[in-house]
């Protein structure tokens, strides 16, 4: 765990780019495990100030990035900028391709079935030494034969797409039987690679607006959106008290 944490209404991030959160994660599997990656964005924040128990598992963390330019804003409102936004889905294809080179294996969970089939397709496609050591859908009431499934398989690092909260939730309550070095929630990554849900044109992203596109193709996440207002407004009002005490 990094010791320079940078604090977001109570929720810490480490302060990293992609390519240092990539080492950060090759040293946690070097290291041992079990370990749990979070990528936390301005919905997680505000979830996790809600749920003692979904904070509690992004605060035992061993790392925390930055996937949502609301946090990188945030924290250059409160004193303390992290050095930019790291998306999940980034990270997952940078760890992919060094476990193509390190001969780690991965192990995916989550999506509708066959997504998880699907998206190992993908990536072995792109990294044909990429050893994908087992998947499994994301739609399962029990949690007993998921775990026991993962933790035979051997893999060194899980990807869990089973969605926020969900799926920081179900890692850290699980973390020590699963038998992997580093556990990461994706999110939807595991239906971007399937193909199917498409990301934004690198366009939208170099200017932030990824969310918005996202938003746009899929107008059941409005929902989720009515955190940002008062996360925004909290930020502020951190930020104003922050200068006024100063």
């Amino acid at each position: 765990m990094l010791t320079d944490r940078v604090w977001v209404l109570g929720v810490p991030f480490d302060p990293v780019r992609l390519a240092d959160a990539a080492d950060r994660v090759a040293f946690l599997v070097a290291s041992g495990g079990p370990h749990l990656v979070v990528t936390a964005n301005p919905e997680l924040v505000m979830a996790a100030r809600k749920h003692p128990d979904l904070l509690e598992a992004v605060r035992g963390a061993s790392l925390v990035v930055a996937d949502g330019i609301g946090v990188v804003w945030a924290s250059r409102r409160l004193g303390r900028p992290l050095p930019e936004r790291v998306p999940g889905i980034e990270l997952m294809q940078a760890l992919c391709a060094r476990a193509a080179r390190q001969r780690w294996s991965i192990f995916l969970l989550g999506g509708l079935p066959g997504v998880a089939e699907q998206a190992a397709a993908e990536l072995r496609r792109r990294w044909p030494a990429l050893w994908v050591a087992g998947t499994h859908h994301g739609y399962f009431r029990e949690d007993a034969p998921v775990v026991e499934a993962v933790a035979r398989s051997g893999a060194t690092l899980l990807f869990c797409g089973l969605g926020s909260p969900r799926q920081e939730l179900w890692l850290s309550r699980h973390l020590d039987r699963l038998g992997v070095r580093v556990a990461m929630g994706v999110g939807g990554s595991l239906d971007v690679l399937a193909g199917r849900i498409g990301r934004a044109p690198a366009w939208l992203r170099r200017v932030h607006l990824e969310w918005l596109y996202r938003l746009l193709r899929e107008p059941r996440r409005w929902r989720r959106q009515l955190a940002l207002p008062r996360f925004a407004w909290l930020v502020l009002r951190s930020a104003s008290r922050r200068e006024g005490a100063g």
